[in-house]
């Protein structure tokens, strides 16, 4: 029971970091529907069926008040041979879900064959985290040996760490991005992380067989700039995150329009976007 908790505190925090991460570094890509009227509006929130209940959540679009309900079913960190049996995530394509992509995941899964944490970071009695973002906001504090004092550092996308280690520290537990974040540079990955897909867009779960397989990864496919080709780790070193926890961070923390559970430009649902 405490891992559980662990993973879904660990969870709650990191997919705030990636969704919010992924809106700023793609928003020029994107027509996202408008949050409010004027100034003094509020942001509404909505349920599974998107009807609207209420203003629960600031100007910004966070929720005001944390429901201690909030991840609180049992869910996989990572995706595993199970994944069809998952309603809530089979509903909607990604980010938010993973329709259309059984083949796809399955595929990978098929090669990968781990989708737990490694026993090391299970075995852990006291497990402290920290989430490391490629903001720079980290440059000349010298926080690096408190960072690597936490049991588990998570890095997002590109995070630097060669050349940087007194800033950033040198431990990396976890690096969680997407085809565009991905480092692309082979040397600058770590020898030890598990290497998490976080899919934001169908071509994303593409990319990540092309990797896993060792296939020429295609610039033409879909992709809003240029993408890693490789990743030094081998498959059972690379796990997919559970779209579920995307889900409930952007529908529920953060309040962003239901939408029949698509991100896109204008009001109507045809006109969904899957990506963020």
């Amino acid at each position: 029971m405490g891992l559980l908790v662990f993973v879904r505190n660990l969870l709650l925090a990191l997919c705030l970091f990636l969704v919010l991460g992924f809106l700023y570094y793609s928003a020029w890509k994107l027509h996202l529907l408008q949050w409010e009227e004027d100034s003094n509006s509020v942001v509404l929130s909505f349920d599974s069926a998107g009807q609207t209940l209420g203003s629960e959540y600031d100007r910004l679009g966070f929720l005001l008040n944390l429901d201690s309900k909030l991840f609180s079913k049992p869910a996989p960190m990572f995706l595993d041979d199970s994944f069809r049996k998952w309603a809530r995530i089979r509903e909607f394509v990604p980010p938010f879900g993973i329709k259309g992509q059984d083949n796809l995941i399955k595929a990978i899964l098929s090669v990968t064959k781990e989708y737990r944490l490694t026993p090391a970071l299970d075995s852990l009695r006291c497990r402290r985290c920290i989430i490391v973002g490629n903001g720079g906001v980290l440059a000349n504090k010298s926080l690096g040996s408190r960072i690597d004092d936490y049991d588990i550092v998570v890095r997002l996308n590109s995070a630097p760490v060669k050349g940087f280690e007194k800033d950033v520290g040198s431990k990396t537990t976890l690096r969680i991005t997407y085809p565009e974040g991905a480092m692309q540079r082979p040397e600058q990955y770590e020898r030890d992380s598990l290497f998490v897909l976080a899919g934001f867009k169908w071509q994303d779960f593409k990319w990540l067989k092309y990797i896993v397989y060792k296939e020429r990864v295609s610039a033409s496919d879909g992709f809003w700039k240029s993408v890693a080709t490789r990743v030094p780790k081998e498959p059972p070193e690379i796990r997919i995150l559970n779209p579920y926890f995307i889900q409930e961070a952007a529908f529920t923390l953060i309040g962003l329009p239901f939408n029949n559970g698509l991100m896109g430009r204008g009001c109507g649902s045809d006109h969904g976007t899957t990506r963020l």
